[in-house]
């Protein structure tokens, strides 16, 4: 009766995001709303993903548990010190903002590319959700490394969770945060139960022997044939900056704008430490187990199963689902920001239909860690912009939303900064022979904050009468 109660369609068009004004301040939520949205977001789908990716690339034990330590401790500072004080002061998308600094021609192309971001993300999301659906109709869905669908039955319930998922994601943020502080609460305990009763049937009786068994069972050290070897620092740069593009890049303005207050960002360390350390060690352990029975190619829905039963399968539908549907609710206003009259709800729906397509095709899942990184090294220098725009050019003397300032429709410093920002770090990627995206994220922040600082200077050195008149 709950979710019939906030899920009234006909209300959905009546929704409003304030996709082009700041929220109000009758409108900002609560510190549980963001724990409940965060820990639903991040104690999600992707973790029966990526836990796996780990045991298959071969990371040691104690690679491992000191990397998710140290990456999550700085994932959590760059949402509470970087991303959540921006939005709070603002209290407006990334979206608007860039389109405020940079103008719409240039804003409507990052604008483009995140909606393909988070509608494959959404997408894999879908098809998590999916795997676990499938083993409770019989269907065996598509492995980690599948690139493929294998068949129409697995078409048809992707279709199916992926049309649930989007029709939560087109009532707006309200929403969205119910949906997951509904099944947040309860999601870590099948994870965390799930890694603990698979263990003795990986030898570990007591937690004394636990080590041992996790250095020559689990962690290995030994990469799967035909996988690259990963190390701490593969560990540690990727749980930090997986999520770059929400904080460091800003994108989670579009959420922490409803923040009362800033520090309202250590929120996201309930989805760091629970999701992002946590799920991760007992999803690697059941892959671990999965792979020592001889099953090479697993699905999320085959991981949770082994070790949660009929639980696990529900933990792996709703894990996907609370990913999902903030993902879809971003892509939406995303999209929404490109063509401004047409409502954000049409648009979801638009979205949603898309990830739903892109879900039919597995490789999605195969690739996220190497796609997250290529989004990485193209989000990261847009957020040291707006940061730069804000809080930096006020104290140069310089004009803070230039775009808007005097009517720019492309500002070509910054489409500048962008470029030079991802050529470099793509240089660094390859001078350096790098196996992983991530590793050039925080450069490529940093060069894009010091490239826009010294071109906008430039510029507005340039523009300076016609910046003068408007503000006369």
């Amino acid at each position: 009766m709950q979710i019939k109660k906030w899920l009234n369609f006909s209300e959905a068009k009546n929704v409003n995001e304030y996709e082009r004004e700041p929220v109000p301040k009758s409108k900002v939520k609560s510190f549980k709303d963001f724990v409940g949205l965060v820990a639903g977001e991040h104690i999600a789908g992707t973790e029966f993903i990526i836990g796996p990716l780990f045991v298959v690339h071969g990371v040691g034990a104690a690679d491992l548990f000191l990397g998710l330590l140290l990456g999550n401790i700085l994932a959590t500072l760059s949402w509470a010190l970087i991303c959540a004080p921006v939005a709070v002061k603002t209290r407006i998308t990334i979206f608007y903002q860039l389109e405020k600094i940079c103008g719409f021609r240039l804003v409507s192309i990052y604008n483009f590319i995140n909606g393909l971001q988070f509608s494959a993300v959404a997408a894999a999301m879908i098809m998590v959700s999916a795997s676990a659906v499938g083993i409770l109709l019989h269907v065996k869905g598509p492995g980690l490394t599948s690139m493929y669908p294998d068949s129409f039955s697995w078409v048809l319930i992707i279709i199916a969770v992926g049309s649930v998922i989007t029709i939560v994601a087109t009532f707006g943020f309200e929403i969205v945060a119910k949906f997951s502080t509904l099944f947040a609460p309860w999601m870590p305990l099948i994870f965390l139960a799930a890694g603990v009763a698979v263990l003795p049937q990986l030898g570990v009786t007591g937690i004394d022997d636990f080590w041992q068994v996790a250095n020559d069972k689990i962690w290995t050290g030994v990469p799967l044939e035909g996988q690259t070897k990963y190390t701490f620092w593969h560990v540690m740069i990727f749980s930090w900056l997986c999520n770059n593009a929400m904080h460091i890049g800003l994108s989670d303005m579009t959420i922490y704008r409803y923040a009362k207050k800033s520090t309202y960002g250590f929120a996201s360390g309930f989805g760091m430490f629970i999701g992002h350390f946590m799920a991760w060690v007992a999803s690697g352990i059941l892959c671990a187990l999965a792979l020592s029975q001889g099953n090479d190619n697993p699905t999320p829905g085959d991981i949770a199963y082994l070790g949660a039963g009929m639980a696990g399968l529900i933990c792996v539908v709703a894990a996907g689902w609370t990913t999902a549907n903030p993902t879809i609710y971003r892509a939406g206003l995303a999209i929404q920001a490109l063509v401004p009259s047409m409502k954000r709800w049409k648009i979801t729906i638009m979205i949603g239909v898309m990830s739903i397509i892109l879900a039919c095709f597995p490789f999605i899942v195969s690739k996220l860690d190497q796609f997250l990184g290529f989004y990485a090294l193209v989000a990261a220098p847009v957020g040291a912009v707006v940061i730069v725009d804000l809080f930096v050019f006020p104290k140069l003397g310089l004009v803070s939303n230039l775009a808007e300032a005097i009517q720019l429709k492309f500002n070509a410093s910054v489409a500048l900064t962008w470029i030079i920002s991802m050529a470099a770090g793509y240089g660094l990627y390859q001078f350096f022979e790098l196996d992983f995206y991530f590793f050039v994220a925080l450069p490529g922040w940093v060069i894009g904050g010091v490239t826009y600082m010294i071109l906008g200077y430039i510029q507005q050195k340039i523009l300076v009468k016609k910046i003068k008149s408007v503000e006369l």
